[in-house]
Order: C-alpha cells, then structure tokens, then sequence
C-alpha cells in the first residue's frame, strides 16, 4: 500500500463506552507499522485520554479534518487477534452492548488504562512474576473405567468445532477425562492451549494445583477476580504471549486472548455463576461454545446435572452426549452411590434445626471417627428477628427483604444491599425486651452441632466466615487434611471438593426453593441437592445423605432418592415446553430502576409501547409483556421493575432488540434502565 493511500486510512477505534462504535480517529503514515487492526492505543474523547482497540481501517464519509489524531499507539504487547475481536464482537452484538463495553473489561486493568511512566518496569516485574513454577513430580494417570476410557477416546479424536456433553455422576472421574484430553492437545501440538473453566473462585486453587502436578512441565495460570491487578496482568500476558499453555479461571476467563487456544472445558456447566449479574450479563458457558465454533476446536461441557439447556441440545443431537454413570472410588474401583434417605420433618419434629434421625446419624459418624458435612443454604444465625407481643418483623429499611441476625456480633445485616444495624434491645413498635429470632442459618446450625457433639471439630464455611483472603482455601485443606469432624456451610461446600473422609451429607430446610415463583428453581434444587450429595462416600466409606423436608412426598425428592437425573431433566423439559418457556422460547428481561415503583413502571410502558407502534412488523413475532414489580421489588433504597420480552425464535428477538434499545438510549431516560438477554431469572 502505498503512502498516499495509507493517509487516505483512518482508524476504526473501540473504547469502553455505551453507544455507537466504533470511532474515527486519523494518524500519521509513519506511524502505520504500529496501527495495527488488535492493537492497543490512547485516544482523545472529551476532556480525557482513553485506552481503545483498533477493530478495523476505512475512509469515513466525512470531513477529514473534524477527525482526532491518535495520541499514542501501544506497542509493548502484540496485537490482540482476529479471533479475539470476533468473540467480543459478537457477545457485544449478541447481549446488546457496545462493542467496546465487552472489549475494553475483560482486559485486566493494566492493558485498559493509560499507561503510567513506570509501565515499562511494570511489564518486566509481570513478565518475571507470570514464570511458570514446576512441580516436582507430575501425578500418574490413573487407570480409566471403560466409560471414562470411551469418553476420552471420543475427544481425543473430535476435529474441527465439536460440543460434547459429559454427563458423568459425582465421584465418577469427570475430571481425570477432562485432563486426559488435554494432555492429548498438547502433546499433539507444541504450541497448543486449552482453557478450562468452573464456575467459582474457590475451586480454582484445588484445580489449580491438580493442573500443576498433573502437568509439571507446563506453565498453567489461573484467572479470576479475587487475584490482584499484577497478577492477573502477569497471568493474562503469560497466556496471551502463548507462554502459559493452560488457563484455568472462572467466568472473565472466557474472554483471555490465547492465541493458540485448542480445546475449551467448561465444568459443571449448568452453574448460574457462568452468567454475569451486572453489567454486560453475559453466559460464558455459552460464550465459551461459541468461541470453539470460531476457532473450529472441540468443547466439553461437564455437569453432573446439565442444565435444561444443555439437555435438550443433547437430546436434539446438537451435542453429543457422553455419559459417565459408574462412580470411581480408591484404586479405580468402582463405588456405589450414597443411600439417599428422606427424613420427613412433619413427623420427627426438628429440635433448633435438627429432628432425632439426623442427630443420631452425626453422633454416630463421629463415634465412627467419619466426617459429616451439614448443608444449609443460609448464612447467618437466623433469617429474621421478630417481637412475638406485636409482630415487628426486622425488615431492611432499604429493600423489600428482612435484615438477617449476625450472633457472633449481635448485628442485623441485609445480604442484598450489605445494611447493617446493632439488634436493637428492645421491639421499636411497643417496647418488648424479648426479641426472638426465627429460623435457621449457618450460624445456629454450627452452635446446635457444638452442643449436640462438644468434643467434635466443627467447622464453617460460608461468606461470613470465609471473607478474608485464602480464608477459604485454608477451612477446606483442614478438612481435606483431617482435622475437622463435622463441616457446615453454604453453597461453597456443595460441588468440586473431594472429601475423602466424609461418609454422612446432611441437607436441611431445602423446601423453600420448591415455593419459588421461578420457573427454573426445580432444576437449580436438584442440581445443588445432587452435587452435596456427591461429597458422601468418595473414598469408598460406606454412605449416606439424609435430606430433612417437610415435602417428602414432592416428586423431586423421589427422582432425588433415584438419583435419576435423566428423567427429572425429562419432566422438566416436558414442563416448559407445554408452557412455552425456555429452551422451547427465546427471552430478554428490561429491568428499570427508580426513586418510586410508578416511574419504574411508566417508563417500561413507554417502552414497550414504543416497540408495538415503531416496530409493528418485528413485533408481531415478538410478545411484550405487562410491566411487574420484580420479585425484590425495593433494593438499596431503589424501586425495580421489569418487562419481559419472549419470541419463538432467536432471530425476531434480536432484530427487534437491535432497533428498539437503540431508539431508547438516543432518547437518554432519566432512570437507570438494562437488558438482559437469556436472563436466568425472572
């Protein structure tokens, strides 16, 4: 290309900001080598300086001279690759955001911002601290079960873009078929990545460190948000420079550049925590299949109970099912599962939180020199203070919710808006000085168990307990390392852990879910209840799981008891399909919020009626809901609303989206307002 023609060039620049992209800015033919469609520069915009992406070169419509200069190409790291731009490019497109809105965020802070004098010592001190640390010995493969072998077999040999669907129970070696084949990509090809994903921060070190022994000569490299700016800046360069050959991460790791990316695994893929809760609410599990398809490469999507989703795309033949139904115990024999025993509530009445069976079952395990873990899915002591003279409820004076009592600091907290008060001495209403809390949460469980078992170990993980860093991390090596007895926590327990010692799961209180007016709370129950489950009986103990309910009888529990996943999926995908829900439909969620329910409300009718009168013909393959409340209808102090917005298929959805969402933001509302493609509740 000649000079002339290269000064006739502008450059097409994305930069972290709502609204119509991307932006013209000129620069000079000598400085042509550095612009680079991937590369990273500082624009003017406003008043500021901002670091952009360079997507693309053209020759604007209009006048040269009303167009900025670049200030500053950023050359320190290699362009970002052309299968990058498309996989935020279309996610942009896809969840309706600026291009630069998903671009510019899944960077780490260091390749966002404008760099600072000492950024050049910055990047040596990232580029030694990202070195890859050896382990002394690698671990030895393990014998595969035929299943595992055949499973293994099948995504060694996938070519080009293949989604797979590893349906494999807990305990039956999901993990070791997932490392088998990478280890196969990567020996194949001496450049070659792959990626694996899990839904939460705190599996990540214990896969982490499975990864490092597993492969002591490769530089693995873990992604997520708890890790510091230099970290995830060396981590990020590391695999980006196709120096680090495995990532593993949780959901912003969808977005790493890696250059020479071969093999995507997603485990426990049916995890709400892959999508996004604010900002651009994107599903890095599907996000993930979509960047397979664009790099052409095989995908595995693991789950002991894929979600309906997943399911019913096996079912339909778009992914291929592989199953894994046997368990794998010590020395590759084989397991059963745990006994799954219902203990109805209404007849052993629960003496604070726990009825007869379940006591005599912890003792037991204890006298045993066993472990048992207790699960409930509330934090705190109990969910709500009350004054039984008048009433009084303590309810969060900033969210349509009740401020849950704290014990240890006699403190009421909201876990929605983080609210926090001393109990007050006495009822606000009338006086009274005796204030009973209701209800159970972890905090109650763990002093119920210290008082039924005073010499046992008891320990707790949830959120409260674990809020500094490595808490986590150093509560689950103590009981993967013996010395805890009895472990009772949260979801943080419930999947990914591989307690060898624990031979009794306990689940309380898991009713309230089946009372959800979300039409996805059955699947999310049975998913949770089947991963706690799955802690029992791993080393070969003999197990069980004792579920305390007041629904025994719910047809849940019986698929539950049966460990019968594939008909419970069955029922469900049965049940939405009759009721036009998803997968069967396609969905988006406008949320608004604002200082009362009525602008809330008003806003979401003018929207919507916007839609049926400027774009009758795509709406009429498109159905506009009412505006409601949402179900938490005050949060922080704001009034929240939310219009649903269903079609039959994708494309009448998005076209309809596309044109509407771009009408509403040229008009600037004086409210906040969001879109929600996929929402997974409503």
């Amino acid at each position: 290309m000649s000079k002339a023609e290269i000064e006739s060039l502008f450059a097409q620049v994305i930069v972290d900001l709502p609204g119509v992209q991307p932006f013209d800015y000129s620069f000079e033919a000598d400085s042509a080598a550095r612009i680079q469609i991937g590369a990273r520069c500082v624009v003017p915009l406003g008043r500021n300086d901002r670091v952009g992406i360079v997507v693309g070169l053209n020759r604007p419509a209009i006048d040269a001279n009303r167009i900025k200069p670049i200030k500053r190409a950023l050359t320190e790291i290699e362009p970002l690759s052309s299968h990058w731009l498309q996989l935020t490019r279309f996610a942009a497109e896809y969840y309706q955001h600026s291009w630069g809105e998903v671009a510019l965020p899944s960077l780490p802070r260091a390749w966002r911002s404008v760099p600072g004098a000492r950024h050049a010592q910055s990047l040596s001190r990232w580029r030694e601290r990202s070195q890859p640390r050896w382990a002394e010995a690698g671990a030895p493969n393990l014998k595969h079960t035929s299943q595992q072998a055949a499973a293994t077999d099948v995504l060694i040999n996938a070519s080009g873009f293949a989604p797979h669907l590893l349906f494999g129970v807990t305990g039956s070696g999901k993990t070791e078929v997932y490392l088998s084949a990478i280890a196969r990509r990567l020996a194949s090809n001496p450049t070659a990545q792959a990626l694996l994903l899990v839904p939460e921060i705190n599996l990540t070190p214990q896969l982490e460190s499975l990864l490092r022994a597993r492969f002591p000569s490769e530089h693995v490299v873990a992604l997520h948000s708890n890790l510091a700016d230099t970290e995830r800046a060396g981590a990020w360069l590391a695999a980006h420079e196709g120096r680090a050959r495995i990532v593993v991460g949780t959901r912003l790791a969808v977005f790493c550049s890696m250059p020479q990316l071969s093999i995507i695994v997603v485990d426990e893929e049916h995890d709400p925590s892959y999508k996004a809760g604010e900002g651009v609410r994107y599903s890095a599990r599907d996000l993930a299949v979509k960047r397979a398809q664009l790099l052409d490469i095989p995908i595995v999507l693991g789950s002991a109970t894929p979600s309906i989703e997943s399911w019913a795309l096996a079912q339909a033949g778009r992914y291929r099912l592989l199953q894994l139904a046997e368990r794998v115990g010590m020395a590759d024999s084989l397991q059963p599962r745990p006994a799954i025993e219902l203990i109805d509530a209404r007849v052993h009445k629960p003496q604070n939180g726990l009825s007869a069976p379940v006591a005599h079952a912890l003792t037991d395990t204890f006298d045993r020199g066993e472990q048992s873990l207790v699960f409930l899915n509330r934090r705190g002591y109990a969910p709500v203070v009350t004054c039984e003279s008048c009433g009084w409820l303590s309810n969060c004076p900033r969210c349509s919710t009740f401020a849950v009592f704290h014990k240890p600091d006699r403190s009421l907290r909201c876990h929605h808006c983080g609210y926090a008060a001393p109990v007050p001495r006495a009822c606000p209403t009338c006086g009274n000085q005796h204030l009973k809390g209701v209800g159970q949460g972890t905090q109650r469980i763990e002093e119920t168990l210290r008082a039924l078992l005073p010499e046992a170990k008891i320990a707790r993980i949830d959120r409260d307990s674990t809020r500094q860093r490595h808490a986590a991390k150093k509560a689950l090596d103590a009981v993967h390392a013996g010395e805890v007895d009895v472990l009772v926590g949260t979801q943080m327990i419930a999947k990914g852990h591989d307690f060898q010692r624990v031979s009794l799961v306990v689940v309380l209180n898991p009713d309230g879910q089946l009372a959800s007016h979300d039409f996805r709370a059955p699947e999310r129950l049975f998913a949770t209840l089947m991963q706690v489950s799955g802690r029992a009986g791993r080393a070969g103990l003999p197990s069980r799981v004792l579920v305390q309910t007041r629904l025994p009888g719910h047809p849940l529990f019986a698929a539950l008891a049966r460990h019968d996943y594939a008909q419970f999926a069955q029922t469900q995908l049965t049940e939405r399909q009759a009721a036009r829900m998803p997968p069967a439909t396609y969905q988006a969620l406008m949320t608004a919020e604002a200082r009362t329910m009525e602008a809330a409300l008003d806003f979401l009718r003018t929207a919507r009626d916007q839609a049926l009168q400027q774009f009758a013909m795509a709406a009429s393959y498109v159905r506009l809901f009412d505006p409601v409340p949402m179900s938490l209808q005050r949060l922080a102090g704001v009034s929240r609303a939310q219009l649903l917005i269903e079609a039959d298929q994708r494309t009448p959805l998005h076209t309809l989206l596309g044109a509407w969402l771009a009408a509403l933001r040229d008009k600037r509302a004086a409210l906040r307002w969001n879109i929600e493609v996929d929402p997974l509740e409503l």
